[in-house]
Parts: C-alpha cells; structure tokens; sequence
C-alpha cells in the first residue's frame, strides 16, 4: 500500500536509489540525495531535507513496533485462551 511519501518504481530508478533504502519515506530520500549531491555532501547543507527524511524513518518504525507489540499481545491472548480451553 503505496503513502503519498512513496515514490514510484520509475522514479527511484531514475534516481537509483539502493532497493534497501526504497521504503515509506523514499519519495523524500530523493530531494534529499539530490541536495547532498549538489553540495558535496557537506554536513550543514540539506538540513531540513534531512530532518524530514529522518522524521519520517523514526515515525515509521514507531508505527511498525506499535503494530508488531499489538500483534504480540494478540498472539499472547490467544495463547492464554487455548490454554484455559485444555484445562
């Protein structure tokens, strides 16, 4: 399920972004690469690019380990009911 924060295929091809970076956030890790290439990667250039693309990683993996401890806690009270179905 493509986000509006997405590219397309075609798009990280053209950009050649790596397939391990071409997640949630990859429509801002272009701009972002551009920028820093434009500048020669120098630290204080592409800040708020930056900022944006690691936003939107940490706000991803929130949303993955909120998913992954709800899905915990299901398996858990699943457990817990087919066991009080033995006894």
């Amino acid at each position: 399920m493509p986000s509006s924060l997405t590219a397309s295929q075609e798009e990280l091809k053209a950009a050649k972004v790596p397939l391990a970076w071409r997640d949630q956030c990859s429509a801002l890790l272009i701009p972002l690469n551009t920028c820093r290439r434009e500048n020669y990667y120098l630290p204080w250039t592409c800040e708020n690019e930056r900022h944006g693309y690691e936003k939107c990683q940490y706000d991803d993996m929130m949303r993955r380990m909120k998913k992954m401890s709800k899905l915990k806690l299901q398996q858990a009270e699943e457990a817990a009911e087919a066991t009080e179905a033995i006894i």
